[in-house]
């Protein structure tokens, strides 16, 4: 088994880099859907949230609102490490789960938005980040997710700049062009892993 971490700065195109290797292949374990699990209706992870900040993040059937939860949490970087306390160890736990189920000769990527800021790096065979420009990644933030500007900054401040991420990178994927520059990318990055895959000497450069 090939184990990659996938990660990027928020709006910088991992779903896209993800859904793309997935088609290829890959086994894709996506962080942001177990978290969403971890504390779905009904679960012990909803319940600890909810004894944290009250009934103030939930909507009025229940379910977590996200929204809510996100304003309060990217304003206060305490309240943040209470929020990844309930959540983070849940993901890991399914994370893994999931990577032991998968066949032997499987090239699993991880796709994890915090992947540097959690210290994850040396846990994959080879990391992967995607990048593009502040601008860029606020035009999606606004269009796509309908945040405010100030509302994207504070998620930019909260992450690992893009020199922390590559720091610890082996590929370093743009994601700045068309959506046929990035998808020849990503397939030129699947045939490394492929190689990487049969031969792990291929893994790094020298």
């Amino acid at each position: 088994m090939l184990s990659v971490g996938l990660t990027g700065g928020i709006g910088a195109g991992k779903s896209a880099i993800s859904a793309r290797l997935a088609a290829l292949g890959a086994i894709v374990i996506d962080s942001d859907l177990l978290a969403r699990e971890a504390v779905g209706p009904g679960t012990d992870g909803l319940a600890e949230l909810v004894a944290l900040f009250g009934d103030r993040i939930l909507l009025p059937d229940g379910t977590l609102d996200r929204a809510a939860l996100g304003t309060i949490v990217f304003a206060d970087a305490d309240a943040r490490r209470s929020m990844e306390h309930v959540i983070h160890p849940r993901v890991r736990a399914r994370s893994a789960e999931l990577a032991d189920a998968a066949p032997d000769d499987a090239i699993v990527v991880h796709d994890v938005p915090l992947l540097v800021e959690s210290g994850l790096a040396p846990l994959y065979q080879l990391v992967v980040v995607v990048e593009a420009p502040e601008a860029v990644r606020i035009a999606r933030l606004t269009r796509d997710r309908g945040l405010t500007e100030e509302a994207a900054r504070a998620r930019f401040a909260a992450q690992a700049t893009d020199a922390q991420r590559r720091a610890v990178a082996d590929v370093v994927i743009s994601n700045a062009g068309t959506r046929e520059e990035l998808t020849a990318a990503v397939d030129a990055l699947w045939d490394r892993l492929r190689e990487a895959a049969a031969d792990p000497a291929r893994l790094r450069p020298a």
